[in-house]
């Protein structure tokens, strides 16, 4: 038996995952996470979360230690490190490398204010044309809240990181980022390919307080001699990758060229283009990072559209529609009714305000059913139609950016499980659907042995990545989807301008 594998964790705002790959056959040998409920947040006022560094760490620990025990695999059999992890955090540390003040997480939404009054200060040309976004909610604008509010604590800021880097720090004891990692906290300029100095100058950052910038797929550190003691990892591994958990997902379905999506579709869903140019929505609908393989010399931009009412509106529906059977069976029901429902459109949007939609909050809402006609597998059907067509609404945006969609990679999860709502987005989208087997924690682990130089490129790291399935558009059904896609938009469309 082999005895060479990569290691991947995946910090995740509920738990944090490990997963041991198998170099040569690039199978999971072992895989746990921690805690086993749901990890906790802190929310002292109403829109903050927060969550305790030291908390991912301890987790991490947790999960190598399992997956090493239940493996039988040892610290001297594990070549290379890399990590995944919760997006647009901020951690604060110290000269000594102490965390000052719990890391203020993604769902935090203290520091849109903030964000909101640089984007019209800074003026649309710079942040879009720049950044290729509003500044947003993002990591700058959630140190911007610390030092307006605790200017104490701000004076004493050595070094701000993201999740990801606060890992890799505990266990190298180096401080460092990525270009990638940078993009994401809106303090990378994709125009001048530096760090973003108009908006470090107008929130007064000092450009010191930046992690030194690492290559996402390189030897970014090794393990100290205080983590080695601390993990049973060998002194000296490489940590060799880091990516933000939407980037990640995207490397782990091997979606790394231009027009390749990588989709999820959980409570909420994802639409992870890669674009080859340098460019963004003028209405700030999508966002648009550093991919995990952009490098100064070639753009490979990350552009990400996020649907709040996906897999949620399934759920409602399976709850109170049909309570009594499986998903499964709630799918077999809907593939009775033929395409477009027979009339019943379902607007999906009931999770809030939407950003694909400039976020606005236009509600979920049933149009077109006839009580002579339509019964609830109608309505199971148009609920997964109408969740697929948001996507595709937004997917209009990413070809209007220059995106040429061919290719969707996803997992075999969630709405992905449901032969309905995949052969919906290939005959709407018209393009290929290839389902993997896959996650996170894998992805992360074959990202380190890409960075190590253990693989020498991303097909040779993704050669035994699991195909489950190929769905190819149905062309006989094009004009039903068509017809059907279009009757939705234009009643989103009067629900918008209402």
């Amino acid at each position: 038996m082999s005895n060479r594998y990569l290691l991947g964790f995946d910090v995740g705002s509920s738990s944090v995952k490990a997963s041991l790959v198998e170099v040569e056959s690039g199978q999971t040998a072992a895989t746990a996470f921690y805690p086993k409920s749901e990890a906790p947040m802190l929310a002292v006022k109403t829109g903050w979360a927060e969550q305790d560094p030291q908390m991912w760490w301890d987790n991490a620990k947790l999960a190598l230690k399992q997956v090493m025990a239940d493996s039988g695999i040892t610290g001297e059999e594990i070549l290379a490190v890399g990590i995944s992890y919760q997006m647009h955090g901020l951690v604060c540390v110290d000269k000594n490398r102490e965390v000052l003040r719990p890391s203020i997480i993604w769902c935090d939404s203290r520091a849109v204010p903030y964000g909101e009054k640089a984007f019209k200060e800074l003026g649309t040309d710079y942040c879009l044309g720049h950044l290729l976004n509003s500044p947003g909610n993002f990591t700058a604008s959630k140190l911007a809240w610390v030092k307006a509010n605790e200017p104490v604590l701000y004076e004493r800021i050595d070094k701000i990181m993201l999740p990801g880097d606060y890992i890799a720090m505990k266990l190298s004891g180096d401080v460092c980022t990525t270009i990638s990692g940078l993009s994401e906290g809106m303090m990378w300029d994709f125009k001048d390919k530096c760090p973003a100095k108009s908006l470090l100058d107008y929130y007064g950052f000092d450009e010191h307080i930046l992690a030194h910038i690492v290559p996402t797929f390189a030897v970014q550190g090794e393990v100290s001699s205080e983590a080695a003691a601390e993990t049973g990892l060998k002194k000296g591994t490489p940590i060799s990758y880091r990516a933000g958990d939407q980037p990640n997902n995207a490397v782990s379905l091997n979606v790394f060229n231009p027009g390749e999506i990588a989709s999820t579709a959980g409570t909420s869903g994802v639409v992870y283009g890669v674009l080859g140019d340098v460019n963004y929505d003028v209405k700030s609908r999508v966002n648009t990072f550093a991919h995990a393989n952009y490098t100064l010399e070639e753009d490979r931009l990350g552009v990400l559209l996020c649907i709040n009412g996906t897999g949620i509106l399934n759920a409602w529906v399976h709850r109170n529609v049909t309570p009594d059977i499986s998903y499964a069976d709630m799918n077999k029901m809907a593939e009775t009714v033929p395409v477009g429902s027979e009339g019943v459109s379902i607007i999906p949007f009931g999770n809030g305000s939407e950003r694909v939609l400039e976020n606005k909050e236009v509600d979920c809402s049933i149009h077109g059913l006839n009580f002579n006609k339509h019964s609830k597998a109608y309505i199971v059907r148009a609920a997964q139609e109408g969740i697929v067509f948001s996507f595709c609404y937004g997917m209009e945006i990413m070809r209007d950016m220059g995106m040429d969609i061919r290719k969707i990679h996803a997992g075999h999860a969630n709405m992905f499980l449901s032969p309905l709502f995949r052969n919906t987005l290939a005959g709407v989208s018209g393009a290929t659907i290839e389902l993997y087997e896959t996650d996170g924690s894998v992805g992360a682990a074959k990202g380190a042995g890409i960075g190590a130089g253990i693989y020498k490129n991303h097909d040779e790291a993704f050669a035994t990545l699991k195909k489950l399935a190929v769905i190819e558009p149905e062309e006989h059904l094009k004009t039903s989807y068509t017809d059907a896609y279009e009757r939705w938009k234009s009643i989103l469309n009067k629900n918008i301008n209402q």
